[in-house]
């Protein structure tokens, strides 16, 4: 997948009918919150419980190299030996959102494979990362003291996205008027509840995940999220919105990739040169592409 294989559809039209089982949690959060910390954390409550437990750790890329460190897979060196656990780390490969290009085809193939929850953990990059909120059931939005996160909540749009709070590294000075902020957003943020089903306030709970303190509480809220889904029918709607952004999400890749390869290298350096030149605006240069595309399937 993460290689985009052209055997990548055949794999994928042999999952149907195997997926939709799994439950995905998305966890994000700005750098420093201890993200991996409270994803291992969650890990090992989950497996207390008896669930099998995928994990999705996006890592941000090098825009110069490429590379990316991977460093997730360090940090839950505990889990390495469960059978009942998988990890991967995806590099983000330059895509935008806090997530890899491939992780809804990953979540997908980890769902089929049988594990009962997928944990995603986005790239960490600050205030960008609200596309895991149209990938996962539960999004969980993790904040600390002493990082600005409670006065850049309402800026960062976590008040849209997070079906749950954490405040992490609770044990440490400030802890509690994270809460007290992120408590007074709510209360002053406007909420439509459906009109078929009682609304979903996001709850506020503290953890501090080295020592596992906090942790039992938020997998109650996981849980309590998890059935309110499934009796409001919210988790029908809401993965038909997962379904149709990731079918325009491969369609936009395949329009695009169809779009370069209708033009030579030297054909869309030509127009990028007139652009840079300012002999030709760049929407005149895009509807030419789009037009070499156009022609091309034609024949």
């Amino acid at each position: 997948m993460e290689n985009q294989s052209p055997r990548l559809p055949e794999a994928m039209a042999v999952l149907v009918g195997h997926v939709g089982t799994a439950r995905s949690i998305g966890v994000t959060g700005s750098p420093g919150v201890g993200k991996s910390t409270l994803v291992a954390a969650l890990v090992g409550a989950y497996r207390d419980r008896g669930a099998r437990v995928g994990v999705l750790a996006v890592d941000p890329s090098s825009p110069f190299t490429g590379g990316a460190v991977l460093g997730d897979r360090v940090r839950m060196q505990e889990h390495a030996t469960d059978p009942g656990v998988f990890i991967r780390s995806m590099a983000s490969r330059g895509h935008l959102g806090g997530l890899s290009w491939a992780t809804p085809q990953a979540l997908r193939v980890l769902d089929a494979a049988g594990f009962d929850v997928v944990v995603i953990e986005t790239v960490g990059v600050g205030q960008s990362e609200v596309e895991v909120a149209g990938l996962a059931d539960t999004t969980v939005v993790a904040l600390a003291p002493g990082l600005g996160d409670g006065i850049q909540a309402a800026k960062a749009g976590v008040l849209e996205i997070a079906d749950v709070f954490v405040v992490n590294k609770a044990d440490r000075d400030g802890a509690n008027q994270v809460v007290r902020d992120v408590t007074a957003m709510l209360r002053s943020a406007p909420t439509v509840p459906a009109p078929d089903s009682p609304g979903w306030t996001p709850p506020v709970l503290r953890t501090v995940a080295q020592t596992g303190d906090g942790v039992p509480a938020l997998v109650d809220a996981l849980d309590a999220h998890a059935d309110w889904l499934t009796t409001s029918g919210r988790l029908v709607e809401r993965r038909r919105q997962q379904a149709r952004a990731e079918v325009e999400a491969l369609a936009q890749a395949d329009f695009v990739r169809a779009a370069l390869s209708a033009l030579t290298e030297e054909g869309v350096d030509a127009l990028a040169e007139d652009v840079a030149a300012g002999r030709l605006d760049p929407y005149t240069a895009a509807a030419r592409m789009l037009s070499a595309c156009r022609d091309a399937q034609s024949v």
